[in-house]
């Protein structure tokens, strides 16, 4: 039976991680077990050497030569320690993506379309590893120098199993972990290895079978069966697709979740069942748990967060919102998206502060 072909995501990973992408993340794989196994002080720089590598395989010299010269720029901003002129730099980085001179630049580089979406997707996810790392070095304290070096940026940036698509980890957890040194039981790794894979492929068997049996972006796609379609049948349908979404996560982010545990690293928690989530708030939380401590750390904490006035948490969960829309891409429908979410978070929020008045509680 033919798959639904109208989910693109689904389908360009698949497709890469069949042609090369498994390929290297499997080398990647025995490099650093080797590595933890003869050389576990030099773990951080042969991952960042195979990293380049990777990256160079992939994207060519042109695609690396970008990638670094991302980093460098950052780093080069980074030495003012300025977080204002650091976020600058990052949108502006983040910016030159959306060029459409540069866009076709970037697109002769390369014989398909799908070449050039690798590097566009890859340098989307650095920029926020870039953006980790120079805010950190910002906050940083002068004896903590060696640890925010630019080698150790590079590590950061080109480690391969979060380069091409995530999850992200902020540099302040991944240094701490990466140089923690820790004995090294290769039956203990080996079990590990073994069961992530079960659960993976039972993962991945449930989304190939969701996309062959339900075709619910291709129903999606036609105006014609929703317009006829009934309240609770469009229900189903935008339950359906966010259960596909929840399922293809788990595949995306489980495998270089499991990568990062055999390198000896804490990966951000899996997505949540999207069925066990009732609000804007949770579903925030703890569906991408890795760009939701990147928000909080980086944007909301640092613009008063909760701690500030009514008007500057609203303004913090909107600048954050903001941030998440146009990294996303930018178009209009996603500028709805997040302002519907900021929308929700801030309902909700003020929801429970009413309830907690103990009037209120009182009246309840």
């Amino acid at each position: 039976m033919p798959q639904d072909p109208m989910d693109f995501e689904w389908s360009y990973w698949i497709e890469w991680g069949r042609e090369r992408i498994l390929w290297l993340l499997a080398g990647h794989l025995l490099v650093s077990q080797m590595s933890r196994l003869l050389v576990e002080k030099y773990k951080p720089w042969c991952l960042m050497v195979y990293g380049m590598a990777a990256c160079w395989l992939l994207l060519g010299i042109k695609g690396f030569a970008v990638i670094l010269l991302h980093a460098a720029i950052s780093f080069a901003v980074a030495q003012f320690q300025l977080s204002l002129l650091t976020w600058l730099c990052s949108l502006i980085l983040l910016s030159t993506l959306r060029i459409p001179a540069v866009e076709e630049t970037k697109r002769k580089w390369y014989d398909t379309e799908n070449e050039y979406y690798l590097l566009l997707f890859t340098v989307s996810v650095r920029c926020l590893f870039c953006t980790s790392f120079s805010l950190e070095y910002c906050w940083h304290a002068p004896t903590q120098k060696s640890s925010h070096s630019f080698p150790w940026m590079l590590a950061y940036v080109f480690y391969y199993p979060t380069f091409h698509n995530g999850p992200l980890v902020n540099f302040d957890e991944f240094s701490k972990q990466m140089r923690r040194q820790e004995a090294f039981s290769v039956k203990t790794n080996l079990s590990i290895l073994i069961v992530g894979i079960i659960r993976i492929f039972f993962w991945w068997c449930l989304a190939e079978l969701m996309i062959h049996l339900m075709y619910i972006h291709a129903l999606y796609s036609s105006a014609l069966p929703l317009e006829s379609a009934s309240y609770w049948a469009l229900g189903g349908l935008a339950l359906a697709q966010v259960l596909f979404f929840y399922v293809k996560y788990l595949i995306l982010y489980g495998v270089p979740g499991l990568l990062l545990q055999m390198d000896g690293l804490k990966p951000p928690a899996l997505p949540c069942c999207v069925s066990l989530m009732h609000s804007f708030t949770k579903m925030w939380r703890s569906f991408d748990v890795g760009l939701h401590r990147f928000l909080v750390r980086y944007i909301y904490v640092p613009m008063g967060g909760s701690q500030s006035s009514l008007l500057g948490t609203l303004l913090s969960t909107a600048l954050t919102f903001a941030f998440v829309s146009y990294w996303h891409g930018g178009q209009s429908y996603l500028w709805y998206w997040g302002a519907l979410n900021w929308l929700g978070v801030i309902v909700e929020n003020g929801t429970k502060r009413i309830l907690s008045i103990s009037l209120i509680q009182d009246l309840i």
